[in-house]
């Protein structure tokens, strides 16, 4: 099986998910935790270059085909052998950050991300995706106020493309209502861990 966790910037799912995956490990659930941009050497590669602060010059299109250059390795290297063998894979975001951030925020067009990125995946989807929605102001108030959290080039963006991240999130989740499932990130971390690992277990048992 293949989860995909999804989300504006400090949504805090990454919190949730981790206890999610301990809950399940100790199910005797087998678990390949991974992300995007990354999860391989040389999509971790390609994450270091999308992402570093000083690259502001980097063309809009340059930064979508680079995010579906690096999902390519990553599923070739990772997430399809693990499939093979029987593991359910969960990834902290997927297709449908490039949808939300690219085809959404940058105004790239969502069917003209979907359709690079179906070239690089081969179209694979995920059989569920995780949506922590949360207020982008209260996202982005939180990635301040921890001093752990990596800032990267996203980040720095105005409200106005956070906004724009999170309504094209909403609007993916109407229209594949089959995969996502859309939790709500201002609550308490117990609840939100709750509610992951409930949403997981409901799919992985059906």
């Amino acid at each position: 099986m293949f989860i995909t966790i999804e989300g504006p910037e400090g949504s805090g799912k990454t919190t949730a998910v981790d206890t999610a995956v301990e809950e399940l490990k100790k199910m005797g659930y087998q678990i390949v935790r991974t992300r995007e941009p990354g999860g391989t050497p040389i999509a971790e590669q390609i994450r270091n270059v999308i992402l570093d602060k000083n690259n502001v010059a980097m063309d809009q299109r340059t930064e979508a085909l680079l995010y579906a250059a690096s999902r390519r390795q990553h599923l070739v290297e990772k997430v399809w052998p693990a499939l093979k063998e029987g593991k359910i894979v969960i990834c902290d975001r997927y297709l449908d950050s490039s949808l939300a951030y690219q085809g959404g925020a940058r105004g790239l067009g969502v069917d003209n991300i979907l359709q690079v990125n179906s070239f690089a995946t081969e179209g694979t989807f995920p059989d569920l995706t995780l949506l922590f929605d949360i207020d982008p102001e209260i996202g982005l108030a939180r990635i301040a106020a921890n001093a752990d959290r990596e800032v990267n080039r996203l980040d720095l963006e105005k409200i106005e493309f956070h906004n724009k991240v999170r309504n094209t999130f909403l609007e993916l989740a109407r229209r594949y209502p089959e995969r996502f499932v859309v939790i709500d990130a201002s609550q308490s971390r117990e609840n939100v861990a709750k509610k992951t690992l409930e949403t997981m277990l409901s799919r992985i048992c059906k």
